[in-house]
């Protein structure tokens, strides 16, 4: 059977609470994402909050960006608790946050956590009366901050400081590492200000995204190797398709892989009419891949080969896995621990018996030229032999009865 990884040690030391949520400290890696609708159209933010929730978002982020965006909130919220969404929310602000949240007091209470970006809170002596603006009602509130820098927006004025004083170094740094620096300055020197305004250590996130690969895991390393804050993972603009899938994966996987790392989002373009919920089930299949949280049951399948003409066991593993999916909202507080399911759906006789007899069910299809039969192993032994038109049927049958044998038993344990 297929063992769990050991846990890879952390290296924020800090918890910081959003709503029910913990971020931080021992707590697992919280997957998180963010609307697209405009927060106005109350009906659709609802729904789309709910889809994101639904496919296993713990933190949804949502643009408050003018008046009528923090006056829907309270709607936002009344309509989500009506429909049994309890996920936390996180208003996401830009320019006029320490005006929207002064003039809408509703809007500052309901909201679960603030997403700020020191770069764009202000200029000269407005940045520091509106920023402390900000952090002043977090703290009356008792909400936590996020300190988000992004590359795209980074601090004019303290990027130009930096330069020029790395221009009069005897051997100045390349430009490069002077932007990783700013970054992390900006982060730093703003959680330190929020401190001293009254915020709490355990009330502030840190984030510093950048859109390149290689820059994301140097500044993040160079970040975390400086503070005991939880940080916010994610590669800014990944992009869209498998460009984007492949960028974030190829980031987060090094940082969390070096204990780097509390809570994803993953920053995916939808396909024109996708589903947003996308970036939810990526983020969750790299850190199911990695071993680090599990999320629903693992479709192991082979790739095909000359071997496996047919393209059933294709079929198969498609209907498998989306079942399984579609079946994770009813059995994860029903059969706890279902998560951690592993189903082999293999094409032929090479690999198909052995990786079979590793998952907990696994079925072995025939391949070209093979005996027409697909013997199934549970648990490591075999069991029954399939033959006939309705083997996927039974096929999923045979899983069904196995989640509810497995782990129909704990559900009073998880209660």
């Amino acid at each position: 059977m297929t063992q769990a990884r050991s846990p890879i040690p952390r290296r924020s030391r800090v918890a910081v609470r959003v709503g029910a949520v913990a971020v931080g400290g021992d707590a697992p890696i919280v997957v998180q994402s963010m609307t697209n609708t405009d927060t106005a159209d109350i009906a659709a933010t609802v729904a789309q909050v709910a889809e994101l929730a639904q496919a296993g978002s713990e933190l949804v982020r949502i643009t408050v960006n003018n008046e009528e965006a923090a006056a829907a909130v309270p709607a936002i919220r009344e309509r989500l608790a009506a429909r049994g969404v309890s996920v936390p929310l996180i208003g996401d602000f830009h320019f006029n946050g320490h005006r929207l949240l002064s003039k809408y007091p509703a809007c500052a209470e309901l909201l679960d956590k603030y997403r700020i970006n020191p770069g764009n809170v202000g200029r000269g002596r407005k940045k520091d009366e509106q920023f402390a603006t900000i952090v002043e009602i977090a703290c009356r509130h008792d909400k936590p901050v996020r300190i988000g820098v992004n590359w795209g927006s980074l601090d004019q004025e303290l990027a130009a400081r930096l330069m020029d004083d790395n221009a009069r170094l005897p051997e100045p740094q390349p430009a490069g590492e002077v932007m990783h620096e700013a970054m992390i300055v900006s982060a730093l020197d703003s959680a330190a200000r929020a401190e001293e305004i009254g915020l709490g250590h355990d009330r502030i996130i840190l984030s510093v995204k950048m859109s390149g690969v290689q820059d994301l895991i140097a500044v993040y390393r160079k970040l975390a190797a400086r503070c005991e804050y939880p940080l916010h993972l994610g590669l800014t603009e990944a992009g869209m398709g498998s460009k984007g899938i492949v960028a974030s994966t190829a980031a987060l996987a090094v940082l969390l892989q070096e204990g780097i790392g509390d809570t994803i989002r993953i920053s995916l373009t939808p396909e024109p009419g996708g589903s947003r919920s996308r970036e939810v089930i990526v983020a969750q299949e790299i850190l199911q891949a990695m071993g680090l949280r599990s999320f629903t049951p693992a479709v192991v399948a082979c790739p095909g080969c000359g071997r496996t003409s047919s393209d059933y066991f294709q079929h198969l593993a498609q209907q498998i896995q989306g079942y399984l999916r579609e079946q994770m909202p009813l059995w994860r507080g029903r059969y706890p621990g279902v998560e951690e399911l592993t189903v082999a759906v293999m094409g032929c006789v090479v690999n198909g018996p052995g990786e079979s007899k590793q998952a907990h069910i696994g079925i072995s299809l025939p391949g070209t030229g093979e005996i027409p039969v697909a013997p199934v192993y549970v648990d490591g032994a075999k069991t029954v032999t399939l033959k006939g038109e309705n083997i996927a049927a039974e096929f999923q049958q045979i899983v069904t009865d196995y989640v509810i044998r497995r782990y129909g038993g704990r559900e009073h344990i998880a209660g």
